[in-house]
């Protein structure tokens, strides 16, 4: 193999390490989205919103009120009509077992969207405002040290959100 030949490979090496590493970040904002945990296939990498219908779905939901159970850490939905929907329990999945729900994640996802360059997926988007919004309730429950953290998560969150919407 002459010199121009190795190079060559080594190029088209390089461009697929690139191209893999870059898989690896877009996916490692929520990795959990990647396992399927309620033993179906249509749950795997879930997205509430994929029509304007359920955009204002996700907004009625919101200003309704999404709540989080404090006692038992689930997310309930306040409206009786609106949680009975089908595509409500898919909200209740992506909020249980997709969104970061200790501060270390959130900080590791802040920190993760820190780095991130380009425009947000469309699912990243809509995670990230939920765990915006899930970090808001939780900055309201907490005291102390921990208020300050999950207020500097918010920020960092909001701060994220804002830059994409740059794109």
């Amino acid at each position: 193999m002459n010199l121009n030949n190795l190079c060559g490979v080594m190029c088209n090496m390089m461009c697929e390490l690139s191209f893999f590493c870059h898989y690896l970040c877009l996916s490692a904002l929520y990795p959990s989205a990647l396992r399927v945990k309620r033993g179906t296939v249509s749950l795997l990498n879930p997205t509430f919103q994929t029509s304007v219908e359920e955009v204002n779905m996700l907004y009625e939901i919101l200003l309704h009120g999404l709540w989080m159970d404090n006692i038992y850490d689930h997310f309930l939905i306040k409206d009786e009509e609106l949680a009975s929907l089908r595509k409500s329990k898919k909200l209740e999945v992506i909020c249980e077992d997709v969104l970061p729900r200790k501060i270390t994640e959130v900080r590791r996802l802040t920190s993760m969207l820190s780095m991130h360059v380009g425009p947000l997926r469309k699912n990243d988007f809509e995670r990230t405002v939920l765990t915006l919004v899930y970090t808001a309730h939780k900055l309201i429950q907490s005291k102390g040290h921990q208020k300050d953290m999950w207020a500097e998560s918010f920020v960092k969150l909001y701060k994220a959100l804002k830059q994409d919407l740059l794109y």
